[in-house]
């Protein structure tokens, strides 16, 4: 039997004739045991891949040639009925266990890969399946809204989709982790992960996106994910207004913060005692770090605070006379700005040092 070109083995048309025929000539309805036979079929015509439309053509045209006479047309169309509704269950069932499997081992696979458990050699040929070359440099971009995503969500649907008709099969993987968007994208291909910030921003309503750097071989994956994890984590307590941001671009932060117990000197010796304050330090922290984002430019940090410019002037200057350096100067300012960001770095003075 053939449709549209497509062949159907005689074995999954087994005992059909004979069913038909029998169910015609009498009337009867087909029996569990005869129901249970069609579906186990429609199982396994599922499992090598042949087509439903095809299989159900195939139903069709064996009933019109293989049906004598002596049946009834209301019978012999009862009982197609019931044979191809039970062979259609059977073949929706493969397929269900077949998406269910298959998402099973996407998401063990992007675990494995986004955490390292693996063998890299066994990761670099399993992410083949999933259209990755792991040989080749990768880069990550993670995108995190106001609520946690899971992959079957309409927002990262509508991000695939978009991905998908921009770019088409360019070994991208996108999925979700933690409530967080995962994309994956080969390193010379920053556009991919560009765009991918764009939607992503726009489909979760201004949430805020990190890219990893490249990173070569199957650790890269690993390695650039990380770097987009903690540039999300730093902009979360430096509190950057920035919707995309780039670990390339953030790389003097873990240099600051690689030697703990030197920045917490630096933090301490140089803001501690902003503690003497009225309403303690964090104010008087808020203001050097508005004022040192606002370009030092005195009118900016006081609209950017609600400050009238005097009251800016005077936190300023209770600044200068509490810690001994100037915000104005060019040759202290360095020192509190490092300070500033190690403060908010370290949580301090909220945390002790």
């Amino acid at each position: 039997m053939t449709e549209r070109g497509q062949a159907i083995p005689e074995e999954y048309l087994d005992g059909f004739a004979a069913m038909l025929a029998d169910a015609g000539a009498t009337g009867r309805r087909l029996n569990r045991d005869e129901l249970a036979s069609r579906r186990d079929l429609g199982e396994r015509a599922a499992e090598t891949g042949l087509g439903l439309r095809a299989l159900v053509g195939a139903h069709l045209a064996f009933a019109r040639t293989h049906v004598g006479g002596g049946v009834t047309l209301d019978s012999v169309l009862g009982a197609l009925e019931q044979a191809v509704d039970a062979f259609a269950e059977g073949y929706e069932r493969a397929q269900r266990m077949a998406v269910r499997q298959e998402e099973a081992a996407r998401r063990e696979f992007i675990d494995d890969l986004l955490y390292g458990r693996s063998d890299l050699g066994l990761l670099a040929q399993r992410a083949e399946r999933f259209g990755l070359r792991l040989s080749y440099a990768h880069a990550v971009a993670v995108a995190q809204g106001e609520v946690a995503y899971d992959a079957g969500d309409a927002v990262p649907r509508d991000v695939e989709r978009a991905l998908i008709s921009r770019f088409g099969d360019r070994s991208i993987l996108l999925t979700t982790k933690d409530g967080r968007l995962i994309c994956i994208a080969p390193g010379d291909q920053d556009e991919v992960l560009a765009f991918f910030a764009k939607q992503a921003y726009a489909a979760t309503d201004g949430g805020r996106v990190a890219i990893g750097r490249a990173q070569p071989g199957p650790g890269g994956v690993v390695q650039s994910y990380e770097e987009a994890l903690g540039a999300l984590e730093l902009a979360e307590r430096l509190e950057f207004d920035v919707p995309v941001l780039r670990s390339a671009d953030l790389l003097v932060y873990p240099v600051l913060t690689r030697d703990r117990q030197a920045m917490a000197d630096l933090v301490t010796t140089t803001l501690g005692s902003l503690r003497k304050a009225r309403g303690g330090a964090e104010p008087l922290i808020e203001t050097l770090a508005v004022y040192f984002d606002s370009g030092c430019v005195a009118a900016e940090a006081a609209r950017r605070l609600s400050l009238s410019v005097r009251a800016m002037t005077y936190r300023l200057e209770r600044i200068h006379k509490l810690t001994g350096a100037d915000p104005a100067d060019p040759v202290h300012r360095y020192t509190l700005q490092t300070a500033v960001i190690g403060a908010r770095l370290l949580d301090w003075p909220a945390q002790p040092l």
